[in-house]
């Protein structure tokens, strides 16, 4: 979330995603194997995760169910309580939650984080994040009742801060969480993934979630557990969140979108505009394109999704592992696979962009402002906004349309940075608007600026 500093360590990154394998059936490394994992220890798994939160929900798994299921949730709203007060103190170490991704341990699983190239895919990644973060928000919320009577669904993405520059696919990946803040109706989970390589986890990113509680039937705010820390570290966690709350609001008042540019920013512009005049015409309605350029108006790469009720197994896998679903616990489309569905076009959007393979630096600033429905029609359109050496930012806004009355409403909008094999071309804006874009994409740049 801009204006915040990131303390990261990038060191000469060639690639944020994997290095090459020679076959998904080659023999692994026994350093990718973490001990944790091996046969006779029972440990979570990342393909748990889902299933858990259906529980705990009470979630219809078949489509057909839908509507029974939510009559279902609806009778639990007697089951709230309108007093935060009313409701026991959790620790954060209540919350705390552990589960792996066996990626090294069990070769078969990495089918579905794999592309091609033997990459791994980073919007699976943040597919699990989500998952993860949500159940880790229901374990603070966590009730005598097998089934919770609140709704807890993803609000914002603060922040995904990639501390290693190489995530492999033959080593086992460890997820571990806990709720640091907690307000009224909202709190955030702080999650880190590490990975097990030569005897020991590395670390691989750290994100921040911010996850709001809503009634069974998740149309309106419903309170959760107050949240006492306890000892100096959980105090300055505790402190902190409430400063990114600070934060995120006095952000949204200066937001471009309601206030004008500072003046640094109107300089910027303003001598860009400078830069792109034909001097010999000196019109304001003459523009040349400087050297090493690109206009942002050629920058867009678009997608439509058709959101389906999907519930398919993936061949090779056993029925309960990893069911394929695009739609959540609650019969919305999961936040996850609309972060992974805007990756993916933000990503090809960098590499087209670049003329390289892009690496993933930063996710920052996601807001989930609307949930988009079974059936709707899903436009996301990418556009790069911001470069700087070999740095690309893309934001991706994402809108849901009804076809029979052409009513459009924006859903999301996400923010990526991407690094570049080799520097790139300045991305030039043309008019007001794409001008406000690229002030927007450099802000969140510079809270995503890494220390090389």
């Amino acid at each position: 979330m801009y204006p915040r500093h990131r303390y990261l360590i990038l060191r000469n990154i060639s690639s944020i995603l994997v290095r090459s394998c020679t076959s998904l059936s080659a023999r692994l490394d026994p350093g990718g194997c973490s001990p944790d994992l091996v046969e006779g220890h029972s440990k979570p798994l990342m393909h748990d995760v889902r299933s858990k939160l259906e529980n705990i929900v009470g979630a219809a798994t078949n489509w057909g169910e839908h509507c029974k299921a939510v009559n279902e949730r609806a009778s639990l709203s007697n089951q709230l309580v309108s007093n935060q007060e009313d409701l026991p103190y959790r620790r954060m170490k209540d919350s705390y939650l552990e589960a792996y991704l066996p990626l090294g341990s069990q070769p078969n699983l990495r089918e579905k984080y794999l592309n091609v190239h033997h990459h791994i895919r980073f919007g699976r990644i943040l597919e699990d994040l989500d998952s993860f973060g949500v159940l880790i928000s229901y374990t603070h919320a966590k009730t005598d009742d097998p089934r919770s009577p609140i709704s807890i669904v993803t609000a914002l993405v603060d922040e995904i801060d990639l501390v290693k520059n190489i995530i492999r696919p033959d080593g086992d990946l460890k997820f571990t969480g806990n709720v640091t803040w907690v307000g009224k109706t909202s709190m955030e989970v702080k999650m880190h993934i590490s990975q097990y390589l030569n005897n020991a986890y590395n670390p691989v990113l750290d994100a921040t979630f911010v996850m709001v509680a809503r009634n069974p039937a998740n149309k309106g705010a419903a309170v959760i557990n107050p949240l006492k820390p306890e000892g100096p570290e959980e105090e300055n966690l505790f402190k902190q969140g409430h400063l990114n709350k600070i934060k995120r609001t006095k952000l949204k008042e200066t937001s471009l979108l309601r206030t004008a540019p500072n003046e640094e920013e109107r300089k910027i512009i303003h001598n860009m505009f400078l830069e792109t005049l034909d001097m010999q015409t000196v019109s304001f309605h003459s523009r040349i394109l400087p050297e090493n350029s690109v206009w942002m108006e050629k920058t867009k790469l678009k997608s439509l999704e058709i959101c389906h009720p999907q519930a398919s197994w993936p061949s090779g896998l056993v029925p309960g592992s990893h069911r394929n679903q695009e739609r959540n616990i609650h019969n919305k489309i999961f936040g996850g696979f609309l972060m992974r569905k805007a990756f993916e076009l933000a990503w090809a959007n960098a590499c087209v962009y670049g003329g390289s393979r892009p690496y993933p630096i930063a996710v920052d600033d996601i807001m989930f402002q609307k949930p988009v429905e079974i059936g709707s029609l899903l436009y996301l359109s990418s556009q790069v906004c911001y470069t700087e050496g070999n740095r690309i930012q893309v934001r991706v806004h994402s809108e849901v349309v009804d076809p029979a009355t052409n009513q459009h409403n924006t859903t999301n909008v996400f923010h990526f940075t991407f690094g570049s094999e080799k520097e790139v071309k300045q991305v030039i804006p043309k008019t007001y608007g794409e001008s406000m874009l690229y002030l927007d994409g450099k802000r969140h740049f510079n809270a995503s600026k890494c220390e090389v």
